[in-house]
Formats: C-alpha cells, structure tokens, sequence
C-alpha cells in the first residue's frame, strides 16, 4: 500500500488488522475463559463541546455497518502466525472464520441539542465479550474522522510526516525506546500511516547515526503488518474490569485476572502488566503473590525470535523456562504500564515495591498516559534515576496533532473512550489513579472503593477536558 499523501486514501476502517493488538490479545484470553459470557459497553466524550453534525452522523453510522463486510484474510492470518505465535491456535482458527455483526451488536443514535443541527453520538453495544471486544477500536477510530470529516475541516495532511520525522527524532537522540500507539484518536488512518512512515524514517536514519534511541513499532497491527514488524502492546483496563463484574468479588479479582493471563499465555509472555483498573496499591497486593497459588495451569509457550518489539509484551528471555513454584506475578512479568496519576509518584512506589519484594532484575515501565516529547524525556530521566527500563506508548500526540490552517492555531482532538459497562449482568467498573479517569455505575464505583480501602487521588495535570491543550491554543513543537 502506497501512503503518499497526494493519493487518495480511503475512508474508515479499511482491515480486520485496523487494530490495536491488545484487543487480540484479551479476545485471545476471553475466548479460553469467558467466551460466552454477556457484556455491554458504554461510551464517553470527555470533550462534550465537540459535537457531530446529523450529515457527519449519517456518514459514521453507515461505517459503523460496513464494519460487518470485513474479515480476517489468508495474508493477515499468516501475519498473525508469523509474528503473534502467542496467540493460540485455537484463538486463530475461530478468528479465522469470525465476523463482526454490527447490525445486531451495535446501536448508532444521534440526539440533537435543540433545535440545532447538532448532537451528541450514543453507542449501545451488547453481546458476548469474545464477539464485541473487537468494537472498541473501529468505533473510536470512525468517531474521530467523522468530526474532522465534517465539523472541523480546516487542515490538511501536509506536513504531517515531517513533524512525526522530527518528533521520532527528539526521541531517538534523547535514547528512548517508544511505540506508536495512536489508533483510537486519529485523525483518520491515512494520518496514522503518514506518521508512522515519518517515525520508521527516523528509525533508519537513527540507526544510521548509531544512536541508543529505539522505534520499538506500532499497536495497530494492520500498520505493523504493512512495514513488516511485530505488533507491540499490552493489557488493557477492560480485562481486569470483565474479571472482577464476573467474579463479584474485587478483593481477588486482580490476582484471578492475572492467574488467567499468566494461564493464557505462559510466564514471561506478553509480560506488561496495567495496574492503575482498582488503583496500583490494591494491584500490588496481587502482584506480590506467587503464580502458584492461583492453581491456573501455566502452558509453554512457543519459541520465536526477539525483537525491540518485547520491551512493550515479553520478556527478555522470551518465557521464564524453570519456573519456580513460588516466583510471584512481580517476578515473572518483565515491568508495569503506568497510564494514570502522577508518574514521578508512580516511579517511586514502584521502585519501593519491587525493593520490598527483595527484586534485583531491571523492570521495565510503559508510560502512556496522554504523552509528548518534553514529558517523556522528563519520565525517562526520572525512571533511569531509580533503576528503571523506560518505554514509552505515545498515541494522540502523534496521530491527531494538527493546526486550523486559516489561523495557526491548535486543532484539538476529541477524547472519547469505550469502556465495558457490564459482565454477566454485573456493572463493570475502573477506579484509576487519577479521580478524572474513574468509569462505570457510580454506586458500584463508591461500593469498590470500601471494599479496597481506596484512596481518592487526583493529579494537577490530569484534567481530563483538556489532555491535549484547549481549541485555538498556539501551535506547539
């Protein structure tokens, strides 16, 4: 595929692939263990103000259906087996001949404000988790273009390549290891592949140079798969979330969802773990605990070749071979990604964790939390500071970062999420390290945190409304 910015490039969702792989990976693992369990999930603009047209409306529901003509093909499969050998054959052949149903699992509403043109999108989506998981990524993705298809139009793609070759710079010079994670927020996918171009550029050039810095890849898969590199990603909140509404009981369901993953996939193996669904404390406590006690049976996994691409989801050695019986969750997993609250406060606990727990190895930990150039080389300096191995998931700031041509000024995009809202008929929660990025029923939300004695913490700079600056801010570098 040719990603010349002069070409015509098509609109929405062009690949079963157009993915980030941490859905895989959960659908992978929900297939074993939950495939038939009942879920919903809800939707939130963070940034209300920015609203859609009826016309912008009609269009993003006619792509939300066309998600039901894709499907996986003989090239992506043999990807999937060439540089995914984690994912089971099982999973493989069930994804093979899998096929979203958006008729059936996805309601498109629009609710107009007044009397206006204008409204707000709702999404309403039920099913089984291994047949909606997959929903989350296409919908935020087709949200955005829909918006800047037709409520905010002024800007073009020039350039776009340039600055994400100038950003992959500052970050190779600086010696950071970081991935393109950017697919639910961008602009639209011909962004996504005009940036992630400009970022394997800087790769090849710092490479050249001989610089430390690495481009360790990009979440969505479909890209990963066109340049010829491993997908790279991690776990995500709606596992430990699904988990705990199953199970019902929140004081054990981090260590269950963890013994899962671990049983899923082997030790070692896509070995990133979130921490921040019920807060990081009460993910500690379950960290700590030995893989034994779980009772999952723990496979084998398969031997495959390292890459830069494992400091995102393996570890070093690939799987922990003689496992002994009582290596604790802390051990085995090759680091934590830290996407809420402060990350200095972050860096701190988690050194203090791993010292109590008597851990000598060099962990790694993803920052992904609303990132840019100046705060990764800030976290990098403090992460090495306390003998940490910093990567970084920089998303919306590579993938959606424009300006209105008329003025120069800032081009905001939207922050919208998906979260699952119910399992087995039980809300789904997340309480974060950070009050701003709580989700779920409320009273479920208040009745958690009493069970985990959770203390409330909210971060100067996580104002959710304004992640990536405010609407006609100056342009910055």
């Amino acid at each position: 595929m040719d990603f010349n910015s002069s070409l015509p490039h098509p609109a929405g969702v062009i690949s079963f692939l157009d993915t980030d792989l941490y859905k895989l990976t959960m659908q992978c693992a929900v297939l074993k263990y939950f495939k038939d369990v009942p879920v919903t999930y809800s939707f939130t603009n963070r940034t209300p103000e920015k609203k859609l047209s009826r016309e912008a409306f009609v269009w993003l529901e006619e792509q939300v259906m066309k998600l039901g003509n894709i499907s996986l093909s003989p090239e992506e499969l043999q990807y999937l087996k060439t540089h995914c050998p984690y994912l089971t054959e099982e999973y493989l052949d069930y994804l093979s001949e899998f096929r979203l149903r958006p008729r059936e699992q996805v309601a498109v509403s629009f609710r107009p404000v007044g009397d206006s043109d204008l409204g707000d999108i709702h999404y309403d989506i039920k099913g089984n988790w291994a047949e909606t998981i997959l929903y989350e990524i296409p919908l935020l993705a087709l949200t955005s273009e829909a918006y800047f298809k037709f409520m905010d139009t002024d800007w073009d793609y020039d350039g776009q390549e340039e600055k994400a070759f100038e950003k992959g710079m500052r970050l190779l010079e600086a010696g950071c290891v970081f991935s393109e994670f950017g697919t639910r927020r961008r602009r639209d996918y011909h962004t996504q592949a005009l940036v992630f171009r400009g970022l394997t550029k800087a790769a090849k050039e710092a490479e050249k140079r001989g610089l430390t810095g690495k481009l360790s890849g990009t979440s969505n898969v479909h890209l990963a798969m066109r340049f010829d590199i491993p997908p790279v990603g991690t776990v995500a909140h709606e596992w430990f979330m699904g988990n705990a509404a199953i199970l019902g009981d929140y004081k054990s369901a981090t260590e269950e969802a963890l013994s899962r993953w671990v049983g899923c996939y082997g030790p070692g193996v896509l070995g990133i773990a979130l921490t921040d669904t019920f807060g990081t404390p009460e993910f500690l406590r379950a960290f700590s605990k030995p893989i034994s006690a779980s009772g999952e049976p723990v496979p084998q996994p398969k031997h495959r070749k390292i890459s830069t691409a494992d400091a995102f989801i393996s570890a070093a050695k690939d799987f922990i071979k003689d496992l002994h019986p009582d290596k604790t969750y802390a051990e085995v997993f090759t680091g934590v990604r830290q996407d809420s609250g402060d990350p200095k406060e972050f860096v701190k606990l988690m050194r203090k964790f791993y010292d109590e727990q008597g851990i000598k190895d060099k962990k790694v930990i993803v920052f992904s939390d609303s990132l840019d150039i100046d705060r990764c080389l800030e976290y990098k300096e403090v992460a090495e500071a306390a003998g940490f191995q910093p990567t970084f998931g920089v998303g919306t700031y590579f993938t959606n970062d424009f300006v209105h041509k008329a003025t120069g000024k800032k081009s905001t995009p939207l922050n919208i999420v998906i979260k699952l809202s119910s399992a087995a008929g039980n809300p789904a929660v997340k309480i974060s390290d950070n009050v701003g990025k709580n989700t779920g029923d409320k009273a479920t939300v208040e009745k958690v945190k009493r069970e985990l004695g959770y203390i409330e913490k909210d971060w100067s700079e996580g104002d959710e409304s304004a992640r990536w600056g405010y609407e006609g801010d100056a342009a910055t570098a």
